[in-house]
């Protein structure tokens, strides 16, 4: 029951001598810290669970795709690095080699989580990023009519603090920041039409991997389908995508209509996920070659989202610019991925327009690729504000296809690179020289391939409502 709002009035200390605060840490705000304290900034990286890796660990999305686009990679920098030194450690899936990140046209793979938890773990501390778990950001001194930040709200284990920072990367996945900011965004649901439903994922052993075939998942879902055995209709069932010699992370039951920014729907869908899991998990047992012995073993502490507030920023990148297979002077990632809009219900016309998009439509040829430019980073008018993550600039069809963990990492790199040029170039986020961002990301191993670089940024018209 909510009743008249009550006014909080709190005395709590106040923490300064940071360069560049990260909030969230997932792919992205991983992306940014690391990538600002190599360059020798003092980096803070707030995280609110007790692990970072965010959707590919405690939300257990264990897999990764489209890192090339059937030719060549697409990915560079931290992403690549991070690749070969899972691989090299043993943390991608068995039957996974480099062709996978290198030359596989439209593929993925699994890996294991608590692998990539350490790697972070250790690449955090190897660059001198200060880590505080368990801390969250629950509001911000901002001043919207200059585009200023000067500080965040942090709540944790010991209490309350405010922590100044001249430079701000909001990480969150959900625009939070930006949005405790004054900061433009778009809300799915109320600024869009419909709400694109996350997954609760979990973790599955027993896997007989010389039986099973991703092939024979469809098939599968049909017969089930047919016999009555699901308690929701959902013909689109991502599935099972090997992360070791018998595990798997189970990707299915679509949380319909559920808004991941409202606290009552947000406990329900984790309620309803651990018991599709659970129905999933005996679906490929009963129905599955390879799957007879399948165990579900853990649910994610995360609900893995696929949308929900997106910043309003310099540039909105649109489904003309995907379309087009688009690059730009300024882009500061390049991607591969198709369309990927889940479906908004169960129903046989909404599978059907899943499908055409993502299998026939939508679908980018071998040796195709698009860029993603800085403005999406950066909130219209903001000058030393930065989003990264899933969160940042697009319509919904684009966001289908860049909110995956690769180019949100990569535009993390990318933000945290900008913020460190902001601090000491003297420049603002909004007015930054990005042929000089280009430059730095460049010598530090982004697959940036264009030929002309510009020194303002690629601006849009602010976004309609969607």
């Amino acid at each position: 029951m909510t009743e008249a709002p009550y006014t909080l009035q709190r005395s709590m200390p106040r923490q300064r001598g940071y360069d560049v605060v990260v909030a969230g840490g997932g792919p992205a705000g991983c992306g940014a810290a690391i990538a600002a304290a190599r360059l020798g900034a003092r980096v803070l990286l707030l995280e609110a669970t007790g692990c970072l890796g965010g959707m590919g660990t405690s939300a257990l999305v264990s897999a990764w795709s489209h890192l090339s686009n059937g030719r060549e990679t697409v990915i560079g920098g931290l992403m690549l690095a991070l690749v070969e030194a899972m691989y090299e450690r043993g943390h991608i899936a068995p039957s996974y080699d480099r062709s996978f990140w290198t030359t596989r046209h439209d593929r993925g793979f699994g890996y294991d989580p608590e692998g990539y938890k350490r790697l972070l773990d250790e690449w955090c501390a190897a660059a001198g990023v200060e880590v505080r778990f368990f801390s969250r950001v629950i509001d911000a001194e901002a001043d919207a009519a200059t585009g200023t930040v000067e500080g965040v709200v942090v709540h944790g284990v010991e209490g309350y603090a405010f922590v100044e920072t001249p430079t701000l990367v909001d990480a969150s996945g959900d625009a939070t920041v930006a949005d405790l900011c004054g900061a433009g965004t778009l809300r799915a649901g109320r600024d869009t039409e419909r709400i694109m439903p996350p997954t609760l994922c979990g973790l599955v052993e027993g896997i007989d991997y010389d039986t099973f075939h991703r092939g024979l998942q469809q098939e599968a879902v049909e017969r089930a389908l047919r016999d009555g055995f699901f308690s929701q209709p959902d013909r689109h069932v991502p599935g099972l995508f090997r992360s070791g010699p018998r595990h798997a992370t189970l990707n299915a039951g679509h949380l319909f209509g559920t808004d991941a920014l409202d606290q009552a729907g947000l406990s329900e869908a984790m309620r309803r996920g651990r018991a599709l899991a659970e129905e999933y998990t005996e679906f490929f047992r009963r129905y599955v070659p390879g799957c007879q012995d399948a165990r579900l073993i853990a649910t994610a502490s995360l609900l893995g989202v696929r949308e929900s507030r997106r910043v309003v920023g310099e540039y909105q990148l649109d489904y003309a610019d995907y379309a087009s297979r688009r690059h730009f002077p300024d882009q500061v990632a390049i991607y591969c991925k198709q369309v990927d809009v889940h479906v908004y219900d169960a129903s046989p016309e909404e599978y059907e327009r899943y499908r055409r998009s993502f299998e026939e439509r939508d679908a980018l040829a071998p040796g195709e690729s698009y860029g993603i430019p800085y403005g999406v980073l950066v909130p219209r008018g903001w000058g030393n504000l930065w989003v990264a993550g899933r969160s940042v600039s697009s319509d919904v069809p684009v966001h289908g296809a860049i909110r995956d963990q690769p180019a949100c990492l990569m535009l993390g790199q990318a933000a945290g690179t900008a913020a460190l040029q902001a601090l000491r170039e003297g420049q603002r986020a909004d007015a930054l020289d990005t042929a000089r961002l280009v430059g730095a990301l460049r010598e530090h191993g982004a697959n940036l391939p264009q030929a002309t670089l510009s020194v303002e940024m690629t601006r849009s018209e602010p976004p309609s409502r969607q």
